[in-house]
């Protein structure tokens, strides 16, 4: 099959897209589903806190850190070819996921699910315009925005259905082996319809600003998930400063290929845009407070008040609802009001983390599920209010001709987000319960206070959100790529 769209026909193109789509599910599916497994790995493997956050961290850091390489070899090495390798990737990372012998393995299991999911997401989006006519594509694209509200409503609840029914003994085990099957028909799919598209071989690749730019990041993350584990000895703090000559390095070597004409990792064009930057600051700030969150929350219910999975998974649901309904509004506003509505999503992320230490019990006993229900809608109405306008409004500040390699900076920097925010909430909530504990404290009081004084750094976060978008100009309209779901 070719590179062809109105000479295909059309059963085979929506085959072909639900092949696309089914991929991009099992990815995002992948993000939410875990955190109501954290609990059941911890006490399947008497995992330390650290091992727990590399669990979900190094899922985002690989992913992130790949994202824009292997968008670029896809343009080498043809998407389709990169989209079913990405997605074999995937579906073998799963399957060592679910049988890891170990939390280790499993880490490692987890960096294999990062490189696939890298390799194969963004091939899903640079694919529709090979299968669809320009008239048909817009709703091929709205389709990648329901794929990824329904799994974020679907991912905790699946999650905690498959840890509760306790399948032949594996307990968490499911939620990865859950996604082999998956993986199996998006690659028997893409084989028969997705078209062959051929690559680009002249295209180069900056091999040196990945190993730079993976550098830099580990330098960071790796003392602020570590540190607190090993007692925050010095090299732990010659770590954190040793990042800041390395990203120095990462600019020079960036700028360096730019004078030669060479490809760049980040464009250096992107590094002269005050706005951009600016604005990508404030989008690692929206989704620095989203995975720690969801993390602690997880931890909190299940773990400091006696939730199951499921119930923890149920529990989250507004939320997800929220979000859903939120993308939906943001949908039919289009580019209207883009910087009040970044405020106003901030604005109500805020509020629900402000609400929720008001609702999270101080002694043991029933906690009641439906407390939960306003302040995790809020939430999720605030970050689907805010995600569509953020990127339009910051992709708005570049140059026409900046945009594609611009959004998929950008969508590496909301992960790179995610990961640093998982790590500094992780830190002061894991600190706070050992010390609790310790301390001979009532468990479900130590739990909640931790949850507490966790909430600080992504209410913190989420106002400065909402004050400092207002430091950009309006922006000019900007041809949108779908960013990644929290």
């Amino acid at each position: 099959m070719n590179a062809t769209n109105d000479d295909t026909p059309l059963a085979r193109r929506w085959i072909a897209m639900a092949a696309l789509l089914v991929a991009g599910f099992m990815n995002l599916i992948d993000v939410t589903i875990v955190n109501v497994a954290i609990p059941s790995l911890q006490d399947a493997f008497a995992a330390t806190d650290s091992q727990i956050e590399w669990v979900v961290a190094i899922y985002i850091l690989t992913f992130a850190l790949l994202l824009l390489p292997m968008g670029r070899l896809g343009d080498r090495l043809g998407r389709r070819r990169m989209f079913i390798a990405g997605v074999c990737v995937f579906t073998f990372g799963s399957a060592l996921c679910g049988l890891a012998p170990s939390i280790n393995t499993l880490v490692a299991a987890r960096v294999v699910q990062g490189i696939g999911g890298a390799m194969m997401t963004p091939q899903t989006l640079a694919i529709v315009p090979a299968l669809f006519a320009p008239k048909e594509r817009g709703l091929a694209f709205a389709l990648f925005g329901l794929s990824a509200g329904l799994a974020s409503v679907t991912g905790p609840v699946l999650g905690g259905f498959l840890i509760g029914a306790d399948i032949q003994g594996l307990d968490w085990r499911p939620i990865f082996l859950v996604n082999v099957p998956v993986g199996i028909i998006a690659i028997i799919g893409a084989l028969q319809f997705v078209p062959n598209l051929p690559g680009n071989k002249g295209l180069e690749v900056d091999f040196i600003g990945i190993i730079l730019a993976a550098i830099t990041t580990l330098l960071v993350m790796f003392p602020l998930i570590e540190g607190r584990q090993v007692g925050w000895p010095l090299w732990i703090f010659a770590m954190m400063v040793a990042a800041l000559p390395m990203l120095w390095i990462f600019v020079w070597w960036q700028r360096r290929r730019a004078k030669l004409g060479q490809a760049q990792l980040l464009p250096v064009a992107l590094f002269r845009n005050r706005n951009f930057m600016v604005g990508t600051g404030i989008i690692m700030l929206l989704f620095s407070g989203i995975p720690g969150f969801f993390l602690v929350l997880a931890i909190l219910l299940q773990i400091g008040n006696g939730f199951t999975p499921l119930q923890s998974g149920l529990t989250t649901i507004p939320f997800s609802i929220g979000v859903l309904a939120a993308s939906v509004a943001a949908g039919r506003m289009g580019n209207r009001f883009l910087r009040p509505r970044i405020s106003t999503g901030g604005a109500l992320l805020a509020s629900c983390m402000i609400l929720l230490p008001f609702i999270t019990p101080q002694e043991a006993g029933e906690i009641s599920r439906s407390a939960f229900m306003i302040p995790l809608f809020m939430g999720g109405l605030g970050l689907g209010t805010a995600i569509s306008p953020l990127f339009n409004t910051v992709l708005g500040q570049v140059d026409e001709a900046d945009t594609g390699s611009a959004s998929g900076a950008l969508q590496s920097f909301q992960q790179l987000g995610g990961a640093l925010g998982l790590a500094v909430m992780g830190q002061i909530f894991f600190a706070h319960i050992a010390s609790g504990l310790q301390a001979g404290e009532e468990k479900v009081a130590v739990y909640s206070d931790a949850l507490q004084l966790a909430l600080i750094f992504s209410t913190t976060s989420f106002i400065t959100l909402a004050l400092l978008v207002w430091r950009l100009p309006a922006p000019r309209p900007a041809k949108l790529d779908k960013p990644q779901a929290a």
